[in-house]
């Protein structure tokens, strides 16, 4: 009798132990402390790259003067897309492309090299410009990206390409924004994909530990491609799904191949 209750009890650790190490595997941030401070460095802010689209809007005290600055719809066509009195509006505008070679192509100003700037650097650049020229005094700039986004996907819900609507967005905030990790997906081997001078760089990330914040991953950049790969459970059925298939089909085409014989040969 007492023999039956130790294995009872033997078989309740088990479990305990086989339940504990499953929660492992799907918690975030495990050795996270209350209290816990981690700096944001500047380098994390979004920073422009060739072929980004931007529209800026220049806006002053007087209107019809920032008119010709801005790229927008009625000052490059007949088309009634700027308010009245001459302002625009950042849906009135027409994107404008970050060259190759780094530059953006401004009406007026000309060329202005803007790659490695954040959106307020070169807000704050177009705006010397414009009151060192003597155009306007004192103008209001305002830079925004009109295409930022990032692709996740993988063993997420609703994997897809999502808009960077801020210049600070976290890995935990995309894999939000695809409905979360399902339970089959790895949050040890988060794969980030990262144009870096010219070159695509893979950096893993493991969500389940507390310095994913200190990766240089951790905030996502423009067109960067997050991939959760899946645990051993969904790609061994995978391979099981892909086998009965395989099989399936085999059979199918035998049975086939020996009625046509059969129908020939009778």
């Amino acid at each position: 009798m007492k023999m039956k209750y130790v294995k009872i009890a033997l078989l309740g650790i088990v479990l305990l132990l086989g339940a504990c190490n499953a929660q492992r595997n799907v918690l975030y941030l495990q050795n996270a402390t209350s209290g816990m401070e981690v700096e944001i460095p500047d380098v994390y802010k979004i920073r422009i790259k060739p072929m980004d689209k931007l529209t800026v809007i220049v806006s002053c005290s007087a209107p019809e003067l920032a008119v010709p600055f801005n790229a927008s719809s009625n000052y490059n066509s007949l088309s009634g897309g700027a308010t009245p009195g001459g302002s625009a509006t950042q849906s009135s505008l027409r994107p404008i492309t970050v060259k190759e070679n780094g530059c953006l192509d401004m009406p007026i100003l000309g060329e202005i090299y803007c790659v490695g700037m954040t959106r307020e650097e070169l807000a704050e650049v177009i705006k010397t410009k414009i009151s060192e020229g003597g155009y306007i005094e004192n103008p209001h700039v305002n830079v925004e990206f009109a295409d930022a986004k990032v692709s996740v996907l993988g063993e997420v819900a609703k994997p897809g390409r999502y808009e960077i609507s801020k210049d600070q967005l976290n890995i935990f905030e995309a894999l939000a924004m695809a409905g979360d990790m399902t339970i089959f997906g790895r949050r040890d081997d988060v794969a980030v994909i990262r144009e870096i001078d010219g070159k695509n760089v893979i950096t893993k990330l493991d969500v389940r530990d507390s310095n994913v914040m200190n990766s240089p991953c951790f905030y996502l950049e423009q067109n960067d491609i997050v991939i959760v790969s899946p645990n051993k459970a969904k790609a061994g059925s995978a391979e099981i799904d892909q086998n009965r298939s395989f099989w399936v089909s085999l059979t199918s085409t035998l049975i086939s191949l020996a009625t046509l014989a059969f129908t020939i040969f009778r």
